[in-house]
């Protein structure tokens, strides 16, 4: 009996099969013909899912072998239900990413990490937006400014233990002297948009402008809202005379703490990959996102819908989040203390 044959023959087979064969195919060879999943941690009636599917309908073309998009809402915990799937249970193979929280990384730095995910593992494509997020009052509402809010309670949805909407406004509070009063138990933000106009709810204390644009433009037509401030780094172009809440918080331990919160906001709408996707497909996927945020067609779809767009590379949110992870301790105590840790 020839051993020898035997055994390269069966070195061959086991080739064949090894993730050494797997990881030898073109990433061309390997999306021809395939469906990538989008995982989505809201509803299909939320920004997120607006922005996912905005993406999708663009994004298969700047793939080599122009696959197909489906999106799949993985609504739980604020989040951390799609954080946890994409982290521990899809394919590390290229073919599933997804959107969540933009505040969810920044978890972990502040010792809040019960599913043990490392962020910093993901393979994050980017961001499709920087945001710049309000705080507004229903335009029956006795609070009109931002010294109106330091003076009287604002009546302002939670949408989930965890969520910005719930986070932001305990923070403001401690750092810069408001009064919100958070109403836990609404789904999302469009439950909460319906409950301010049937007069439940008397403003929202964190909605980004791009949603809001995107889908309450008839309040903005028919002056149904008070801009109190928003969260952005800089004077929006689209927000002449609304301040910036950060230049309204002097104190440098409080600041800093507050920037730090607020650094979230360069994830704005962020798309990432499970960890240890290969790399020739993690590169892939980073420069078909950048590549279509640019696009001409998906630009003008995206003025169509309303939709806000500045891209954010996969290497700046890596950027951010180095950065945060780097924040001294006393910034951190501070940022603790400020969300009620």
């Amino acid at each position: 009996m020839n051993w020898k044959a035997i055994t390269g023959v069966a070195v061959g087979l086991a080739l064949v099969g090894s993730p050494m064969s797997a990881r030898a195919q073109s990433v061309e060879e390997f999306y021809r013909g395939r469906q990538i999943n989008m995982i989505v941690y809201t509803a299909n009636n939320s920004s997120y899912d607006f922005y996912a599917r905005l993406l999708t309908a663009h994004m298969g073309r700047y793939i080599p072998g122009n696959p197909t998009f489906v999106v799949r809402n993985m609504i739980g915990a604020g989040g951390l239900k799609a954080s946890e799937y994409l982290y521990k249970i899809a394919p590390k193979d290229g073919a599933t990413i997804g959107t969540v929280g933009r505040g969810l990384a920044f978890d972990p730095i502040l010792g809040r990490n019960e599913l043990g995910i490392d962020f910093t593992k993901f393979v994050w494509i980017g961001s499709m937006n920087r945001e710049s997020t309000l705080a507004m009052s229903w335009h029956t509402s006795k609070v009109k400014t931002y010294e109106d809010l330091k003076q009287m309670e604002l009546l302002v949805p939670g949408t989930g233990a965890g969520a910005d909407s719930e986070l932001i406004p305990v923070a403001l509070n401690f750092l810069a002297g408001t009064k919100f009063k958070i109403i836990k138990g609404y789904k999302n933000t469009h439950d909460a948009a319906l409950a301010m106009e049937r007069g439940e709810l008397e403003g929202v204390a964190y909605w980004s402008w791009s949603a809001l644009k995107a889908t309450q433009q008839h309040w903005l037509r028919e002056n149904k809202l008070n801009l109190l401030f928003h969260t952005g780094d800089r004077e929006h172009p689209e927000l002449k005379g609304i301040r910036l809440i950060r230049n309204l918080v002097t104190e440098p331990t409080d600041k800093a703490a507050l920037e730090f919160i607020l650094a979230r906001e360069l994830l704005g709408r962020p798309f990432l990959a499970p960890p240890d996707v290969p790399a020739d497909r993690a590169k892939t996927l980073r420069e078909a996102f950048a590549k279509t945020l640019v696009d001409a067609e998906f630009l003008k779809d995206a003025e169509k819908r309303m939709a806000e767009i500045n891209l954010v590379t996969g290497e700046e949110v890596d950027e951010v989040l180095r950065k945060a992870a780097g924040a001294p301790p006393q910034v951190v105590a501070r940022v603790k203390q400020a969300l009620g840790q």
